[in-house]
C-alpha cells in the first residue's frame, strides 16, 4: 500500500536502526510512547495502555494553539497484538473519562470518521526494523498525515539517540 493507492489512509514507512523489540516498546510502553507521540511541540501528559486484544488505550495530548493550550484525549481498543511484529488498535477522540466524542468537538472537519484504525507492522532484518504505520480513516493528504509524519520523525530521532 502507498499513500497514492489508499486515499482514505495515511501510510508511512520508516527504516530504523534498532531491533523490532525496541520499536515495539516505543509503541506499547506508555512512558516511551509519551516521548514521541504527537506533532512537534505536543506533550503527552497521560497515557495508559492495556496491550492485549480487547485491552484499552487512553492518551491525552496537549498542544499550543493561537488561542492557548488545548488538551485532547484519544481512546481505543487493541484489536491485534503480535509482539515485535504487529499492533492494531482503534482510535477515537474522547473526553478524559474515555467516552467517545464526535470528531467535530476537536475541530475535525465534518464527515471525519468517529473511529479509525491504526496498524503498526514491524519487520526486522540484520538489526534494522522496517516500520509501516497505516492509519485508516485519515486521508494521506490531510493535516492528520502531517501530524503522523512529525510524530514518526520524533520516534526516529529518539531511536538515533539511544
Amino acid at each position: 500500500m502507498t499513500e497514492e493507492t489508499e486515499l482514505d489512509a495515511v501510510v508511512l514507512e520508516r527504516h530504523l536502526d534498532a531491533p523490532a523489540e525496541v520499536i515495539w516498546d516505543l509503541w506499547t510502553d506508555p512512558q516511551h510512547f509519551a516521548q514521541w507521540y504527537g506533532p512537534d511541540g505536543a506533550a503527552i501528559p497521560s497515557a495508559s495502555m492495556d496491550v492485549r486484544v480487547g485491552g484499552r488505550r487512553h492518551v491525552s495530548m496537549e498542544v499550543t494553539t493561537p488561542n492557548g493550550p488545548m488538551r485532547m484525549w484519544f481512546t481505543g481498543e487493541f484489536l491485534e497484538v503480535v509482539p515485535h511484529e504487529r499492533l492494531v488498535y482503534t482510535e477515537a477522540i474522547s473526553d478524559e473519562d474515555g467516552n467517545v466524542l464526535p470528531p467535530e468537538s476537536a475541530g475535525m472537519p465534518p464527515g471525519h470518521a468517529v473511529v479509525t484504525e491504526v496498524r503498526v507492522e514491524l519487520r526486522e532484518k540484520d538489526g534494522v526494523t522496517t516500520m509501516t504505520v497505516t492509519h485508516e480513516g485519515v486521508p494521506a493528504n490531510s493535516p492528520g498525515a502531517a501530524v503522523w509524519s512529525m510524530a514518526l520523525g520524533k520516534l526516529e530521532r529518539l531511536v538515533k539517540h539511544d
